[in-house]
């Protein structure tokens, strides 16, 4: 039997309220490991690559899932499942590019565990990284991926910097393109990050996926009511239709006063490591004609200044075309 096929011993903690969770974040520091819905962590310890020595089960705390609406828009508990964001009303009548998002993850069994906070949470998916290799981001000195005979299909096209891997989440560019609020709990208090803050790259540290350090919880996501409403689009190119994880994505919220497009948020996942927000799309469409012209201008401008790998070429057409779509449909 391989040792992959067993996990590494580690003490198993299921807190039921916050002061406690956060004793034993304290307690273990950098040797605790809190758990989610499990899709993504469980994954790590079978392959042995993490090595806790506390995994912290948050899922008896109260106050961690639901979806309340707010005097400002919705807050939704971090452990919230994907499935009940995909299937609720209230998401799906005002807020439904993220609900087409979280339908998108995985399978329905998947789904029915994973939770929103774990989804964007999740690490990147090199497969070089999750194997175990000393990549850069493994605390090595080489990009394995990013090499002359490197397998790069799935990899970025923007802001390489050491590492080329790319976010997997599908409900992160939904939630960037809703202009969302992490709501992020330790000993010291309570902060909120924006979600385009919320992720960060490898130029700014290149062991992390999102500003989240060690003792920090993320409780809750907030959704202002700006764009409530809205046109969306959301669509995922992946190899297979279930369980994949997305080639590239694309998340549009789109208001429109006849055929004029007065304001858009349009943002890419699958190629960066960060969910990527077309900034120069939006202002080649904003104010303008929902034509053809526009929309073929603004599709062109998606993927300026990509650079390709080896062999994520494919990138490029596939990103620009489903921008299109995303401005044509919504």
């Amino acid at each position: 039997m391989s040792t992959k096929d067993m996990m590494p011993n580690f003490d198993l903690f299921q807190p039921s309220d916050m002061g406690n969770a956060f004793d034993l974040l304290e307690q273990y520091g950098a040797d605790a490991w809190p758990l989610a819905g499990g899709q993504d962590s469980l994954d790590w310890f079978k392959d042995r690559v993490k090595r806790p020595v506390a995994v912290i089960d948050l899922a008896g705390i109260p106050g961690m899932n639901g979806i309340n609406e707010t005097a400002n828009g919705i807050e939704i508990g971090a452990l919230t499942t994907l499935t009940e964001i995909a299937e609720s009303p209230l998401i799906r009548d005002s807020y439904g590019v993220l609900a087409e998002a979280a339908s998108r993850v995985a399978s329905p069994q998947i789904r029915n565990i994973g939770t929103l906070g774990g989804n964007i949470c999740q690490d990147v998916r090199c497969w070089y990284y999750r194997s175990g290799i000393d990549c850069y981001r493994a605390g090595g000195n080489t990009c394995y991926a990013d090499t002359p005979e490197g397998l790069n299909r799935e990899h970025c096209l923007f802001e390489a910097d050491r590492c080329v891997a790319v976010t997997p989440s599908d409900t992160a560019p939904a939630l960037v393109a809703l202009d969302a609020t992490m709501v992020i709990q330790n000993t010291d208090g309570m902060r909120e990050v924006a979600a385009e803050d919320f992720f960060i790259g490898p130029d700014v540290d290149i062991e992390r996926v999102t500003v989240l350090e060690p003792g920090d919880i993320l409780t809750s996501i907030r959704i202002p009511s700006t764009w409530a409403g809205a046109n969306y689009y959301f669509e995922k190119v992946a190899d297979r239709e279930t369980w994949d994880f997305a080639l590239v994505n694309v998340a549009a919220v789109l208001r429109v006063s006849g055929d004029t497009i007065e304001g858009l948020r349009v943002v890419c996942g699958g190629v960066q490591c960060t969910p990527r927000r077309l900034n120069g799309v939006e202002d080649i469409v904003r104010g303008s004609a929902r034509d053809e012209e526009t929309i073929e201008l603004a599709a062109g401008s998606a993927a300026r200044g990509a650079t390709t790998l080896n062999y994520n070429g494919f990138k490029i057409p596939l990103m620009e075309n489903l921008v299109k779509r995303a401005i044509r449909d919504s």
